[in-house]
């Protein structure tokens, strides 16, 4: 038998009557109970949040995306196809150009838009937009000499536009072509196809064409603006721009999907882990009950550890007696509150419990568990209680044997 567990047991949990120390010791039990439950719940509704953002971005996102540093488009060549096919978690590329235009629909109806030229199979093999077209089609082939745009739902609302309206565009390189050589603009003429309704978290493409047409349009010939690409596995993106990056070298931009929107990331990451610092404050003023229930102990039972020091106990068995007692006070708290935090978690995600306003994206509380994170707030309630209780054990180790037997 462990002689120091079980004096710490007897001294914790006393069954004799019920005192002011064993009533510290159930609030502090309490006090990691429900800090831990909290933390889980809390931190696995944020992991909630952040794989919906995700989710959305994602529809638009690649998960790679490669552009040129030097300047705006580059040349795809054969030896950059090689390259890129040869990545074993490639499942599928799109070549695309963009840019901002100016799209007019009659005298006082034109606007700015930011317009993404694509080759339509590959560019919905990676992209969600095909299923989300809410009128006409995705046709952007030439038909009757006019070429085709899909456009956003939003786009169709600030313009007044219907499908088979035709409008004109006109790039800012063509407008700066005709300054400078004194002749009239080149604009291209377009009909609306069909539009798409898509959820965005960020300002995206409001116009897709074909990219041909797109070439043309911004005077760059066979050049492209970036290469989209996705993978069999987005977690594996990371390692994947390190081998490109070893490989195209300094003359190409590699972004992953989190390097596309890193600013919006690190926020939703900087409130998860700001949430845990704050919440851990409620284990704290349970810490602080330990250190009040643990010295009262030292006090009540002063006699008692000079006699065990009589007995060959050394102050390094007194420590351990008073250091066990934070640890079994941290176990129950960080077992009971775990298993409250993840029950709470997990029937949220099943059933969705806790509901949100009707005009949100989704109806209920996301909730995503990570391992990672539960194992994190259990070690951190953990290691604070084994703190907690260092003074008090400290304290009973350098109890005068002598001392203690005489006056007590």
């Amino acid at each position: 038998m462990n002689i120091t567990g079980f004096i710490a047991r007897r001294y914790l949990f006393s069954k004799k009557h019920i005192s002011l120390i064993s009533t510290l010791t159930l609030i502090s039990i309490a006090g990691v109970t429900v800090g831990t439950a909290l933390l889980i719940v809390v931190l696995s509704v944020f992991n909630g949040f952040f794989d919906v953002i995700k989710g959305f971005l994602l529809q638009n996102d690649p998960d790679i995306r490669i552009e040129s540093v030097e300047a705006h488009t580059f040349l795809y060549t054969d030896e950059l196809q090689h390259t890129l096919s040869a990545i074993p978690e490639l499942r599928d590329i799109s070549a695309y150009v963009e840019g901002k235009a100016l799209m007019v629909k009659s005298r006082d109806n034109d606007k700015v838009v930011q317009v993404k030229g694509i080759t339509p199979d590959a560019f919905f093999s990676i992209n969600d937009l095909q299923k989300n077209i809410t009128s006409g089609s995705a046709d952007l082939a030439v038909r009757d000499g006019t070429l085709g745009m899909l456009v956003s739902e939003q786009m169709m609302g600030e313009m007044n536009l219907n499908t088979g309206d035709e409008l004109s565009m006109l790039s800012a390189s063509g407008m700066r072509k005709s300054l400078t050589q004194f002749s009239l603009p080149r604009n291209y003429r377009f009909e609306v196809r069909g539009s798409y309704s898509q959820i965005q978290i960020v300002e995206g493409a409001a116009v897709y064409i074909d990219m041909k047409a797109a070439q043309r349009l911004f005077e760059v010939r066979n050049k492209i603006s970036g290469i989209d690409i996705r993978l069999n596995n987005p977690a594996s993106a990371e390692q994947i721009k390190k081998s490109l990056a070893d490989q195209l070298g300094d003359k190409f931009k590699i972004s992953t999907w989190y390097d596309l929107q890193r600013p919006l990331y690190d926020i939703m990451y900087l409130e998860k882990w700001s949430s845990y610092l704050i919440l851990m404050i409620i284990v704290l003023v349970a810490v602080l009950n330990i250190i009040g229930s643990l010295t009262m102990i030292v006090i009540q039972k002063n006699r008692d550890i000079g006699v065990l020091q009589t007995m060959g106990f050394t102050p390094s068995d007194i420590k351990g007696i008073f250091m066990r007692q934070g640890l079994y006070i941290g176990l129950i708290g960080c077992v009971i509150g775990g298993g409250i935090g993840l029950l709470l978690s997990w029937l949220q995600m099943q059933y969705g419990l806790i509901k949100l306003s009707s005009a949100f994206i989704i109806d209920a509380y996301p909730v995503s568990i990570e391992l990672m994170d539960v194992t994190i707030v259990l070690l951190g309630s953990l290691i604070l209680c084994l703190l907690a209780s260092w003074y008090p054990a400290r304290r009973a180790a350098s109890v005068a044997p002598a001392e203690a037997i005489r006056y007590d």
